[in-house]
């Protein structure tokens, strides 16, 4: 029997990997090797739904399996990879078992950063990344908790507005001046300030952790400038890190993701192709043509789906003996698309919104509703609009390669 097609990470890009193989040709066997004991699901209703739904768990979040994954697929969850030979073509699991593969695909994802100080053993101390960490979570954002969130990105500031919705006391600390500055720049990040200190949310900026007090959990946290804060539950939400260290030795370039080219083939160290490995979804660092020519990981929710569809076109030809220079050459340039709920702000953006050094507000007003385009330069590099959606889909035909006349396939 030939080896079969790896997929390491029973994630949402290693499913629509394996759908877009299927879609695209590939019969063959598929083993998907995955370190969490769970089926694929989808993580966005972690720090909304799921943290205020008792009761609800993986059936509620996993994905449906279509019939065309229902046979020649085997499932190994529970166990994580640790090494990758690619000269044998074998991964490694956590039990010591050999996995051979006649193409691999690593999807392995992220983990959230752990807390800048010592922890020193105590309790109270959250991160979300996967349907478990939500569940412990849920079961601690009671009403009447002091609860104090690490960082102000999008899980921050969405845990926040779910826990003050549970009627928590809600505190923010964060190195940034406005909460969602990245993302957002300084005009929507002040707005969304403003929302949340509504809801009762307090905000630290320019500050980090110095200390912790409590045993054997977390009772206070002191601040780098010395304020002490109450805290039952300290969530830790200062960005993630891709999970590529069974990676290392492997020969590919994993300096920051596993970088990989157009056809989303895997590159290694010393800039050569590997044609039969692949990495999708946000542990890959690819250039978008879009925008540049600067290979970046990219952490929205739609590239998932978009480097699985990509990556399962170029699987099935390769497996199937075909020229894939053509396709590969192709470029892969997907529009990166977020949205986020917060109370009753649905903020939805296209682009690349980070790389502007300058924004505009260009409809409506940004207490209600509006739309803001962002520039690097004289070049429109991404929109966001709180409401207003159909303006804001209207811009999905603005960004296009420098040769297109419409928006890219």
């Amino acid at each position: 029997m030939d080896a079969p097609l790896m997929i390491v990470g029973a994630s949402m890009a290693g499913l629509r990997t394996a759908e877009g193989a299927r879609r695209a040709g590939y019969a063959g066997p598929i083993e998907f090797l995955g370190a969490e004991a769970h089926a694929p699901y989808n993580r966005p209703p972690l720090s909304k739904e799921l943290l205020q739904t008792e009761g609800h768990g993986h059936a509620e979040v996993a994905f449906p399996i279509r019939s065309a994954l229902e046979e020649g697929v085997s499932w190994v969850l529970g166990r994580a990879a640790v090494s990758l030979d690619a000269v044998r073509r074998v991964v490694v699991d956590d039990a010591g078992d050999e996995h051979p593969y006649s193409a691999l695909v690593i999807a392995t994802g992220l983990r959230p950063k752990g807390l800048p100080i010592d922890d020193h053993g105590l309790g109270g101390i959250h991160v979300l990344r996967t349907l478990d960490d939500a569940v412990a979570l849920r079961d601690v954002l009671r009403p009447g908790a002091n609860v104090v969130i690490l960082g102000s990105g999008f899980v921050g500031c969405e845990i926040a507005a779910t826990a003050a919705k549970n009627g928590a006391t809600v505190s923010i600390v964060t190195q940034s001046r406005v909460p969602l500055e990245r993302a957002l720049g300084p005009l929507l990040g002040a707005e969304m300030r403003r929302r949340h200190e509504e809801h009762g949310v307090r905000f630290f900026t320019g500050e980090s952790l110095f200390g912790l007090v409590g045993d054997p959990s977390v009772e206070r946290v002191i601040l780098t400038s010395g304020v002490m804060l109450e805290c039952d539950v300290l969530i830790v939400a200062v960005g993630s890190d891709p999970n590529t260290e069974w990676l290392e030795g492997s020969g590919l370039d994993v300096s920051n993701g596993v970088l990989v080219d157009g056809g989303l083939r895997a590159v290694g160290a010393d800039g050569t192709v590997h044609p039969e490995i692949f990495a999708v979804g946000d542990v890959a660092r690819y250039a978008n043509p879009l925008f540049d020519d600067v290979p970046r990981r990219v952490e929205h929710w739609n590239l998932p789906t978009e480097t699985g569809k990509r990556a399962g076109q170029l699987i099935a030809a390769q497996l199937a003996g075909d020229d894939c220079e053509p396709l590969a050459a192709a470029g892969f340039a997907p529009l990166p698309s977020f949205w986020s709920d917060q109370y009753d702000a649905h903020l939805l953006a296209f682009g690349m919104t980070y790389l502007a050094d300058r924004s505009e507000l260009v409809a409506g007003r940004v207490d209600d509703e509006c739309v803001v385009e962002y520039f690097r330069g004289e070049e429109l590099v991404g929109v966001c609009g709180i409401g207003m959606r159909s303006a804001v889909q209207a811009y999905r035909t603005r960004f296009v390669l420098p040769a297109q006349a419409g928006p890219p396939a």
